[in-house]
């Protein structure tokens, strides 16, 4: 399965229309899609009356984005850490599941300001503690958190990014004026993950090179104690999708 098809499976599993329904109105604005992956979210966007541009670094969803021929988007490599070149000034930003990407993430978010009118919007969702599912042993929980500390330490990843949403843009010029917590099928439901849902997971866990090398030979007996705590019955997520809806202030 190539990452290109992982990203086209999600679409049904998150409840982006929450998000929409609380948006200023779409039709007629400019929004920039920042880490806009193969364009679902952009699609969205367009079918509301909005015009988009997506911005990703990956070309291989780039290219599947480009594929839908949209009349009133685009798509363009470019790394969002530096966009003051993009040309674009935007009503509206729109960022799902990149800020994590982004560990010291209010600089970033003051870039990305530039980028915005006067009063412009901003839209940002991502995971809060991806790993946060139960029932898992000991040493398998201990494991992932241990990861997880250490991928934010060398500012890789920041696992834990949906609580400090909120912080981050008020430190970065916005006011927060709407917060959500999404339903979502992958990560964050409890019971019996769908079966289609653990092959999503299997696929993101192959993806995580640094964690295999952590974990040398017990990387397998890892990967079987997760999926087989989201193939349960019991399964508890502690796991939250979290939206910030803000506007930029001055």
């Amino acid at each position: 399965m190539s990452l290109a098809d992982e990203y086209r499976g999600q679409l049904a599993w998150r409840d982006w229309g929450s998000v929409f329904a609380a948006l200023p109105p779409l039709a007629g604005a400019t929004v920039l899609d920042l880490g806009c992956g193969v364009g679902d979210q952009a699609a969205e966007l367009v079918r509301r009356g909005a015009s988009v541009s997506g911005v990703d670094g990956n070309e291989e969803l780039l290219a599947v984005a480009r594929t839908r021929t949209l009349a009133r988007a685009e798509f363009r490599r470019a790394d969002l850490r530096q966009l003051d070149g993009l040309g674009v000034v935007a009503d509206g930003l729109w960022s799902s599941f990149a800020a994590a990407y982004f560990v010291e993430l209010a600089p970033v978010l003051a870039g990305w300001a530039r980028l915005l009118r006067p009063g412009g919007w901003i839209a940002l969702t991502e995971v809060d503690d991806l790993f946060g599912h139960e029932p898992l042993p000991p040493r398998t929980r201990a494991r992932l958190a241990a990861y997880a500390d250490e991928a934010r330490a060398a500012q890789r990843y920041d696992f834990r990014m949906g609580r400090r949403l909120a912080g981050e843009l008020e430190r970065a010029g916005f006011t927060v004026v709407r917060t959500l917590t999404l339903a979502d099928q992958e990560l964050a439901r409890d019971g019996a993950a769908l079966p289609q849902v653990l092959a999503a997971w299997r696929a993101r866990l192959e993806r995580m090179t640094l964690l295999r090398q952590r974990c040398g030979s017990d990387f397998d007996v890892l990967r079987t104690d997760f999926l087989g705590c989201l193939a349960s019955p019991a399964h508890r997520a502690s796991a939250r999708v979290c939206c910030c809806i803000a506007t930029l202030r001055g």
